[in-house]
């Protein structure tokens, strides 16, 4: 291969690498400005924006995109920091809810724009058309990279959602 072909090679592994890079620098800055990963910014977020500030760990799960299991531990962590609470809900007793609290919220307010959030209105603001170009080309990406039946979220972060801590 040589010439344009090897030229749009190269290209292509630049862009790849350019999103990977801007993904790494955002979660770590993430970890530096609130002390979260994207993934528990996300459970904040979404808690945050229930009018009764609370929800369910299966809602949380079905709106992130992953097992309850995940949500557990993503909700164990943030207990720790003291930025949620669990508590039973009024209406079924079985049923627990994930309620945030006022450092909680200070952390969603202090957290830096979400890389996916900026996406999201750059997605946004495209036309029908080049949005689902972009959607076939990316799943084309993933597919090219045996990625297309790994376990995802729509939460941008870099490596497991579970397991990832922010760096010391």
């Amino acid at each position: 291969m040589s010439g344009p072909a090897k030229e749009r090679v190269d290209e292509s592994l630049i862009a790849l690498r350019r999103i990977l890079r801007a993904t790494e620098l955002y979660e770590r800055s993430l970890a530096q400005g609130a002390g979260l990963t994207p993934a528990k910014l996300r459970v904040l977020q979404i808690v945050a924006s229930k009018p009764d500030r609370s929800a369910t760990p299966k809602a949380l799960a079905t709106q992130m995109g992953v097992s309850q299991a995940t949500v557990t531990a993503l909700v164990d962590k943030l207990v720790a920091l003291d930025l949620v609470t669990r508590s039973r809900s009024e209406t079924d007793r079985r049923q627990m809810n994930v309620v945030i609290t006022h450092e909680g919220q200070a952390a969603v307010h202090k957290a830096p724009d979400a890389l996916q959030q900026r996406f999201v209105r750059s997605f946004e603001a495209m036309k029908d058309w080049e949005q689902a170009q972009l959607v076939a080309s990316l799943e084309r990406v993933a597919a090219m990279l045996d990625a297309e039946d790994m376990d995802a979220s729509p939460v941008l972060t870099f490596g497991e959602i579970r397991d990832a801590d922010p760096a010391p």
